[in-house]
């Protein structure tokens, strides 16, 4: 077949083409985000997590979890703005640790670190810790200090493993590359009477 000069190509190449072209649509990034966690105790293990996300005030939306990156120029608000900002049913990504167990009086943790780079643009780190016989503090720390282990790597800071989170820390802190660290941390016993247990932290990423 002849094609003349304003002859197009079939459609299966030429609408394929053009909407490579055209249609470049981007995930969002989020602006802001919020932290929050929950407890919750049923003999069902699934209905204790629903417990606990009833907890957290994010049981009504489709939760769809993400992996661990603080977007560049985002807002941290409280968890009651973040949640008058939301509609029941909608899709929310969330990054999200959990631990469960049925196991009378064994002490669970979830706990998610957040480094905050100093530099706005510049995107920073979440880490999740879900772990067994760990105190609220020591979960807070170590998920602290997991965030910023990454933060610094990307950073090309100085990493010495032997040395102590709060040593690292000070170090981290003089190079002028980090703004702050924290987190949010949930702990508990398990249930006295073998009712499954399930703590969760997380934070909730929105437009």
């Amino acid at each position: 077949m002849y094609w003349g000069r304003t002859d197009r190509a079939p459609a299966s190449i030429g609408l394929g083409a053009l909407y490579m072209r055209e249609d470049k649509r981007k995930m969002y990034v989020p602006a802001k985000l919020f932290f929050t966690r929950g407890v919750g105790k049923h003999r069902e293990k699934l209905a204790s997590f629903e417990m606990a996300l009833r907890a957290a005030g994010i049981a009504q939306f489709n939760l769809v979890r993400v992996s661990s990156i603080y977007p560049p120029d985002c807002k941290i608000i409280s968890r009651e703005k973040g949640l008058d900002e939301m509609n029941a049913g909608q899709i929310v990504h969330v990054v999200l640790a959990e631990s469960a167990t049925n196991e009378p009086r064994r002490l669970l943790a979830s706990s998610i670190g957040v480094a905050i780079p100093k530099d706005p643009k510049q995107f920073g780190y979440l880490s999740e810790v879900h772990d067994y016989g760990m105190t609220e503090k020591k979960a807070a720390d170590y998920a602290e200090d997991l965030a910023a282990q990454m933060f610094a790597t990307v950073c090309g800071l100085e990493f010495d493993p032997d040395k102590s989170w709060d040593e690292r820390k000070e170090i981290w802190r003089i190079s002028g590359k980090f703004l702050m660290t924290r987190n949010i941390t949930q702990t508990a016993l398990g249930d006295k009477d073998g009712l499954w247990t399930t703590v969760i932290a997380a934070v909730v990423l929105l437009p």
